[in-house]
C-alpha cells in the first residue's frame, strides 16, 4: 500500500469515527440528552396560585442562581438543567418564603415536578 492509499484509509476511518461520535452523542462536553426540566407551581395554603411570586433555583456546585417570575397560573419552569448537579429551589411572595426543596443528581428523571407552598399569613 502506498502512502496516498494509507492517508485515504486513515481519513475515511476518521470521518466514520467522527460520524459515529456525533450520532451517539459521545463527543466531549456534549450530553446525550438535553438535560432535566424542573417545573411546578407556587401555591398558597389553599392551593391558589400566587401570581408574581419569584422562584429561585441555586446550582449547588457553582452557587449560581436563576430566577423565574410566575404568571397568572402560578407555574414556573427551568429547562435544560444538568443531570450531574444538585439544585435547590424555593419561592418568595411578598416577603414570605416556601420551604427549600432539592433536586438530586442521583434522581434520574428528566422531568421533575415540584409545587412550592408559601404560607402568606
Amino acid at each position: 500500500m502506498n502512502l496516498r492509499s494509507l492517508i485515504r484509509v486513515v481519513a475515511v476511518g476518521c470521518a466514520l469515527l467522527t460520524l459515529f461520535c456525533v450520532a451517539s452523542g459521545a463527543l466531549p462536553g456534549k450530553e446525550k440528552n438535553e438535560g432535566r426540566l424542573l417545573l411546578g407551581k407556587v401555591l398558597d395554603q389553599q392551593d391558589n396560585p400566587l401570581v408574581d411570586s419569584v422562584v429561585y433555583l441555586t446550582n449547588s456546585r457553582t452557587r449560581a442562581v436563576k430566577t423565574y417570575i410566575v404568571g397568572a397560573d402560578g407555574t414556573y419552569r427551568f429547562p435544560a438543567l444538568s443531570m450531574s448537579v444538585d439544585y435547590e429551589v424555593y419561592a418568595q411572595y411578598k416577603g414570605h418564603k416556601s420551604e427549600t426543596k432539592s433536586v438530586s443528581q442521583f434522581d434520574n428523571r428528566t422531568q421533575v415536578y415540584l409545587d412550592l407552598k408559601v404560607n402568606t399569613r
